[in-house]
């Protein structure tokens, strides 16, 4: 006979949506369960963002302290250096391990089951050994790589997030198929670090952000080294005298692309394989789980929350899921997943980030009532002093002034996206952002700048000039 819990909370999957919910039911002594059959701390620590980031800052750095390849330079590296870079990666896992581990949880009250969890009915999972019967569920079992079906690609050894940052050498050429973002990290970071890179997308490299700002990154990252074949579709893989061959065709011909190492980075899949959704009754559509705007599933009892619902698969963004449905179950509080106004960040050098609207999606709302203010870095006075002058700051605007979306590129954009991420979610118009007041010198200044110039036009505004003259007189 199999143990049986009751708790209020069953939680599927250790990620950061997963974590989040378990951490903030123990904190209000509710009775949950987190079942995980890998890791702790899910896709994110161990095979994404963290070790993705880590090997980015190794690579900057060794960037900083080589010669410059604006003089025609290369910087030459060991693979002892590579290694340092791995063993950098590994570090920082370590570090943060802990924070996500099966102790801390334990500790926090949690009861950590470690195995794959499935429906058996709409009100019951087993894990292990285990029967689980909880008043409600969330599902959190995130995503993984997404492998094309390209002709000859199972026949050799290709690697993805998860197995990429096992590497102790240098590929001497590293062929990456995909130009999104991971795409472009990953080429970024190992071209300093001393590999050829060629990455090959199909459709246009960074396409989903602002066309303008994302071939600012392009630009830079093609200086560093990195050659980027757009609009080639890849046809056939193949293994060719020690090498993995990459055949594929563009608007130009046939292209042929011989490399010693082939990285998949064509996006990602949610993970659904064995969780008996069909059981529980938990419908699902375009790969991922369905669910309404509160993120409850067709089975009422059960939630699903993060990367496994498919959209927009950041780490922020199951965090940010794992807190609306702690205040749906514990409060009975009313919950929607606001999509658009999500921020997200490349992190190359140049940093690209993003929130809210684009201009696109603006005008179709707003027609001409929308106003794009930019501010570039060259006119930033901490840009100078840092030599980090590339880069701009562009502001999508609607009626009354009021902050619809905004995409930055330069250095720290992630950081200044943070502000304009809080000024969408406030709602605030070119008024509150023109009136703060930013440390100087600050890249922060660049979004002052932007919106003040939304009232370049006000001195030729006859009621405008009328309160001037007023308040000159009578002032």
């Amino acid at each position: 006979m199999p143990d049986i819990l009751t708790p209020d909370i069953c939680v599927i999957g250790a990620g950061s949506g997963g974590l989040t919910v378990a951490a903030a039911a123990a904190a209000f002594g509710v009775d949950v369960v987190l079942v995980e059959k890998g890791l702790m701390g899910g896709d994110c620590l161990n095979y994404g963002c963290v070790p993705s980031k880590a090997l980015l800052s190794a690579a900057k750095s060794a960037k900083a302290h080589g010669p410059d390849p604006k003089i025609g330079v290369r910087a030459e590296f060991s693979g002892a250096s590579f290694a340092s870079a791995n063993d950098h990666v590994r570090s920082v896992i370590a570090a943060i391990a802990p924070h996500d581990s099966v102790e801390r949880f334990e500790g926090l009250g949690v009861n950590v089951i470690k195995g794959a969890a499935r429906f058996t009915s709409p009100d019951t999972v087993l894990a292990g050994e285990t029967e689980i019967r909880a008043r409600r569920f969330v599902v959190a079992t995130g995503s993984s790589p997404a492998v094309p079906s390209i002709p000859g690609l199972s026949d050799v050894d290709y690697l993805t997030n998860e197995s990429l940052f096992e590497l102790r050498q240098a590929p001497e050429h590293l062929i990456i198929i995909g130009g999104g973002p991971i795409g472009l990290e990953m080429a970024q970071a190992h071209v300093r670090l001393g590999s050829r890179v060629t990455v090959i997308e199909a459709q246009k490299a960074l396409g989903k952000d602002d066309p303008e700002l994302a071939a600012i990154v392009l630009s830079a990252v093609k200086q560093d080294g990195v050659e980027i074949l757009e609009s080639t579709t890849v046809k056939s893989v193949s293994a060719a005298d020690g090498l993995i061959q990459v055949d594929a065709d563009s608007s130009h011909g046939a292209v042929s692309v011989k490399g010693s190492h082939l990285l998949v980075a064509t996006g990602r899949k949610p993970n659904l394989d064995g969780l008996g959704l069909e059981v529980a009754g938990i419908d699902v559509e375009r790969g991922g789980i369905k669910v309404d705007k509160g993120l409850r599933t067709s089975n009422r009892k059960i939630y699903a929350i993060g990367d496994v619902i498919g959209g927009l698969q950041f780490t922020h963004a199951a965090g940010y899921h794992g807190g609306l449905a702690i205040r749906s179950i514990l409060f009975r509080l009313p919950v929607r997943d606001d999509r658009v106004n999500m921020p997200w960040v490349t992190y190359t050098s140049p940093e690209l980030g993003h929130v809210g609207m684009s201009e696109a999606q603006a005008r179709e709302l707003h027609g001409d009532k929308v106003k794009i203010l930019t501010a570039d870095y060259a006119a930033n006075d901490r840009a100078q002093a840092e030599g980090a002058t590339i880069g701009r700051l562009k502001l999508v605007v609607g009626p009354r002034g009021k902050l619809l979306g905004a995409d930055i590129v330069g250095a720290q954009a992630g950081e200044v996206i943070n502000l304009l991420s809080l000024a969408i979610s406030k709602k605030m118009t070119m008024k509150d952002l023109a009136g703060f007041v930013a440390p100087y010198p600050t890249l922060g200044e660049l979004v002052r700048r932007a919106a003040t110039s939304y009232y370049a036009d006000a001195p030729s505004n006859p009621w405008v000039r009328r309160l001037v003259r007023f308040l000159t007189r009578f002032g």
